[in-house]
């Protein structure tokens, strides 16, 4: 799991899951409640498979 943080209460954490089977990679939002993180509703959970292509599609939006 990686957490990069998004502002002085939220992260975002990539972490590669299994779920049904499948190899998911999840990005989800946590923010601070108190001393702890709790996840939030934003977020997002791809195919394994798929990640390049979103990588790609990022790389792309940020080039233009």
């Amino acid at each position: 799991m990686i957490a990069i943080r998004k502002n002085a209460r939220e992260e975002i954490r990539v972490s590669i899951d299994d779920f049904q089977g499948h190899r998911l990679c999840n990005m989800r939002v946590w923010y601070r409640d108190g001393e702890e993180h709790r996840p939030g509703k934003q977020g997002i959970a791809v195919r394994l498979e798929l990640v390049p292509l979103l990588i790609e599609a990022l790389q792309r939006s940020v080039q233009t």
